[in-house]
């Protein structure tokens, strides 16, 4: 399995943090979860803590492939 790489994390002025994936927000994170997650990230490696706590966000755009006349049925 490939090591996640593309993950950067930005904190804003009000404690929230924004995950972003090669430049397009994956998770954003408030209050509790902002700091178990900073918390998180410097005890660990950040790229593999990033890809967990943003979970499965690349999905969601399965369902319109099915609609592409390359996957019609016959």
């Amino acid at each position: 399995m490939p090591v996640p790489e593309g993950f950067a994390h930005h904190t804003r002025s009000d404690g929230t943090v924004i995950i972003t994936h090669r430049g397009r927000v994956a998770v954003t994170l408030r209050r509790g979860r902002a700091a178990a997650f900073l918390a998180e990230v410097e005890a660990d490696d950040p790229q593999l803590v990033m890809a967990r706590w943003t979970g499965n966000f690349k999905r969601g755009n399965e369902r319109m492939g099915k609609n592409h006349p390359r996957n019609a049925r016959r």
